[in-house]
């Protein structure tokens, strides 16, 4: 006999925990389709909603109960923009929502600017899609998990503090200039999208090759390729807000 006791059901004397309630959020239809159909193999997982970009996906926080947070990184198209952008924001909005940042990317300076931010669980897309229902159970109990291939590259970063991998970290300033300057955009795009000086924009992009030992525009545009930055900065740059 099953009855309901509070928010819960017992089967005689052993209660079932109530499930985790997740919602996903990517502009990509298979990465959305295969993100919730990884979290759905967890017993105990529940997605209850997903969105396509930041004006579906705050919309819906603001009226779905929701215990963890899975989200693409690179995801245009809506009025709360992409990027450190959205997670910025929603940190400040949603400050005890646990996240899971999902991305191509395993920037050392990018993940060192989400965990500035607060976000203690990042997934590589590129490796196995069940690492997002591990990194929602460790979250949801506040604990630090990051897949595989993000892990390396943050014991790499160790590994190397004192060296040169300290001087690649770029501020979240300089790196958001960086991304928008490698999609295509000229300094003046990139100061009014922002809304800073063009002098402020100039300052920031040559402070970032500067850290980077980069002396050229052709070889910031090499950095971005083989660090990912690419892949972030392909969607159309109207799309991409400044950081607050």
């Amino acid at each position: 006999m099953v009855e309901v006791v509070g928010s819960g059901l017992s089967i005689g004397k052993r209660a079932l925990p109530d499930p985790l309630r997740v919602v996903v959020a990517d502009d990509h239809p298979v990465i959305l389709f295969g993100a919730e159909h990884a979290l759905l193999k967890f017993p105990g997982l529940q997605v209850v909603g997903r969105a396509r970009q930041s004006t579906e996906l705050v919309k819906m926080l603001q009226t779905t109960a929701c215990d963890v947070l899975v989200t693409d990184l690179a995801m245009p198209g809506g009025q709360y923009g992409d990027g450190l952008q959205l997670i910025g924001y929603l940190r400040r909005n949603f400050p005890t929502l646990p996240i899971v940042v999902l991305t191509m990317l395993e920037n050392v300076a990018l993940l060192k600017r989400l965990s500035e931010l607060g976000v203690t669980s990042v997934v590589n897309k590129s490796d196995d899609l069940s690492h997002i229902g591990l990194a929602v159970q460790h979250v949801s109990r506040r604990i630090e998990y990051m897949s595989p291939s993000v892990k390396a590259s943050l014991d790499a970063l160790r590994m190397n503090s004192g060296g040169k991998g300290d001087e690649v970290m770029l501020s979240r300033r300089e790196l958001e200039v960086v991304r928008l300057f490698v999609s295509g955009m000229t300094i003046k795009e990139i100061s009014e999208q922002l809304n800073r000086s063009i002098k402020t924009i100039s300052t920031q992009k040559n402070t970032a090759m500067r850290k980077l030992g980069i002396d050229r525009d052709s070889e910031l545009f090499q950095y971005a390729q083989s660090n990912g930055l690419l892949n972030l900065s392909s969607h159309s740059s109207a799309d991409m807000g400044g950081v607050s």
